[in-house]
């Protein structure tokens, strides 16, 4: 069994990650999860939370809001929508993050959207606020 994986995060503005982690632990949308070398392949969606890699480096965490992560036996990449390292999170980036899911669920509650997108927007909007609320920001 190998001791390491390849761990890559990228987000659309730019690559944050690209190194060999023993472990990363995964802000999943049904459950928060561990992802080891050899674990099973599988793709999961990711909520707002905190990602947190272990490796023989060092140990280092992103905020991430969202997008998907494939978890390949001996690698994990992952596709954020926004990602930030946390040493890198200010005040200022988490209200701006959290007013753009008060926004989006504002707006599905105004358009008339059906009830599943409304949850949805509602969730994201908790889920980023208890993010603040968790990094003390």
């Amino acid at each position: 069994m190998a001791q390491t994986m390849q761990f890559d995060l990228v987000s659309p503005e730019r690559s944050l990650a690209s190194l060999q982690a023993s472990a990363v632990q995964i802000p999943g949308a049904e459950g928060d999860m561990t992802a080891m070398p050899s674990h099973a392949p599988t793709i999961t969606t990711l909520r707002p939370g905190v990602l947190k890699v272990e490796s023989p480096d060092g140990n280092s965490e992103y905020v991430v809001t969202g997008g998907f992560a494939e978890i390949g036996g001996d690698s994990l990449s992952v596709l954020a929508e926004h990602a930030i390292p946390m040493a890198e999170m200010t005040r200022d980036q988490m209200d701006a993050l959290i007013e753009d899911a008060r926004e989006m669920y504002k707006t599905a509650k105004e358009e008339d959207q059906p009830h599943g997108l409304v949850e949805d927007a509602a969730k994201l909007l908790a889920d980023m606020e208890a993010l603040g609320t968790h990094m003390s920001l």
